[in-house]
């Protein structure tokens, strides 16, 4: 699903942090953008449709100066390798369905009232970038209680 906001200008973001926007980082910039909720193999496959020569390394390296610069997120929605998505967006909680594997994204608000009991009882600040919520999504569940009768 591709973002249908107005797009960030990472040139300008890369800058003011003081790098490049190299031709690499735009590439993965481009492809997290299209790809939303990517792997980095993913995003490398949506990369080599412009730029053949690049590879798996200068990926994960890209993926990782760009979170430490706070212009993509990543959050592990399974047992594989974490998916990738731009941060300056809104923060969102996933709802991940076991059966059918779609992802789908929810405002943080409707986990507050946790958020406030772990604050209050643990004085544990919640990171909730990396959030993720396993279950069985609405189709799913409508299709299991069909089978069911």
């Amino acid at each position: 699903m591709a973002n249908t906001e107005t797009p960030t200008d990472w040139k300008t973001d890369l800058r003011e942090r003081g790098y490049r926007l190299t031709p690499q980082r735009q590439l993965v910039l481009e492809a997290v953008d299209v790809l939303d909720h990517a792997t980095p193999d993913e995003i490398l496959c949506q990369v080599r449709k412009t730029a053949s020569g690049v590879n798996i390394s200068t990926v994960y390296r890209t993926l990782e100066l760009l979170e430490e610069l706070g212009l993509v997120s990543h959050a592990h929605l399974g047992h594989g390798a974490p998916t990738y998505h731009l941060a300056g967006r809104h923060t969102h909680l996933h709802l991940v369905c076991r059966d059918c594997e779609k992802v789908t994204e929810t405002d943080t608000a409707i986990a507050a009232p946790l958020i406030d009991s772990l604050r209050a009882e643990h004085g544990f600040d919640t990171d909730l970038k990396h959030f993720a919520i396993f279950g069985r999504c609405a189709d799913c569940t409508a299709k299991a209680a069909g089978e069911r009768s």
